[in-house]
């Protein structure tokens, strides 16, 4: 009985929670793309944490490690999160994106916009195997981590609501 207790629940786990790590890569890396889209045109995260330069939105599994006037380091677990914030570029600004766009290796590079804001989301390979640079951004803005393909997508939806809450 026990055993057929923990073998459901291991299917469970694998067919609820693992899905992803299942994906391929082209599927993981094009439901990213969508994940990031909705999350940027939802645009209604609100700010929860403040610093001497802006206000932000950071999720309560993320802790601040690093502070300066343009750059935060996040930690969640062993993740780390570079946050880059350009005071001089506007919302629509696609700096970030260019600069972005100048690496050729990216396995996704694509841009979003609204009446006031742009944004984009790459996903580049790492030399490990199944280990992504992931960048999203919203104008002035761009936040940075590595992922394993199967945080890519929660990671992208933390990312872009992180890069979208920023108070100008």
């Amino acid at each position: 009985m026990k055993k057929t207790i923990g073998l459901t629940l291991t299917i469970l786990v694998f067919v609820l929670g693992g899905c992803s790590f299942f994906m391929s890569e082209e599927d993981a890396i094009s439901k990213t793309y969508e994940v990031a889209k909705s999350t940027f045109e939802k645009n209604e995260t609100k700010t929860n944490h403040k610093t001497d330069s802006f206000s932000l939105y950071i999720p309560d599994s993320m802790k601040i490690s690093e502070e300066s006037k343009s750059n935060l380091i996040l930690n969640e677990g062993e993740q780390t999160f570079i946050l880059f914030y350009n005071p001089k570029e506007e919302r629509k600004s696609k700096l970030n994106y260019q600069a972005a766009s100048e690496k050729d290796n990216h396995l996704l590079l694509k841009s979003f916009e609204d009446e006031g804001r742009f944004g984009y989301i790459r996903v580049m390979p790492v030399n490990e195997e199944e280990k992504y640079e992931l960048q999203v951004g919203v104008g002035g803005v761009k936040v940075t981590t590595y992922a394993e393909k199967a945080s890519l997508m929660d990671d992208a939806e933390k990312m872009m609501k992180i890069a979208n809450s920023i108070a100008y």
